[in-house]
């Protein structure tokens, strides 16, 4: 998605050969004509899996999960990441550790809003390690719904999350694959192709 790619290397910052500061449009402040257009691209390359839901996990997941959400016209679930009062009963739970954060939390989303019916289109911001996303994986295997595919806004190509998931045979639609982030720089897929060459 070159609309992505793009706002990437304009606003985003390669703070480490691991971490993609990109605060200023997805995970603190939102850009939501962005947004719009990722839901777009979400929703057609996932049109014919006849999704019923969509889960995401709380909080930078939600945005680009409402606007595909929107064009697939289905609700989306998130995973809350803390205990909540009001939210306490049949609840599907699974641990995911933040490479990010550095810690481990229990992800958890009420069973009477996904259910053995559904067909579920998985939605995260990024992918790296994989482990928000297995246990996203994990939790709708729990309520007996479908996993349809996993869509990603930005995958760290370098790191194992896409081929971990790929190896239980989901889906993995990415809309923005990096190869490396180096020196300040970040380097897409299919850059470092043609630079082999």
């Amino acid at each position: 998605m070159e609309l992505l790619k793009e706002r990437i290397k304009q606003d985003g910052q390669a703070l480490s050969k691991h971490v993609l500061k990109v605060d200023s449009f997805l995970n603190h402040q939102i850009d939501p004509e962005l947004m719009q257009e990722i839901g777009k691209e979400f929703a057609n390359r996932f049109s014919n899996e006849s999704i019923t839901k969509i889960v995401t996990i709380e909080s930078s997941g939600i945005a680009p999960a409402v606007m595909a959400g929107l064009y697939l016209n289905v609700p989306v679930v998130f995973a809350r990441k803390r205990k909540s009062l009001t939210l306490s009963e049949g609840l599907l739970t699974a641990s995911v550790h933040s490479f990010t954060k550095n810690e481990t939390n229990e992800i958890s989303i009420s069973k009477k809003y996904v259910n053995e019916e559904d067909n579920v289109l998985i939605i995260d911001d990024f992918l790296a390690n994989g482990q928000a996303a297995l246990g996203l994986v994990e939790i709708v295997k729990k309520s007996g719904a479908h996993v349809a595919g996993i869509g990603i806004v930005i995958e760290k190509s370098f790191q194992d999350g896409a081929e971990k998931l790929k190896e239980l045979g989901i889906r993995v639609e990415s809309l923005a694959k990096i190869a490396a982030l180096s020196n300040g720089e970040v380097i897409f897929k299919h850059e470092k192709a043609e630079e082999l060459i």
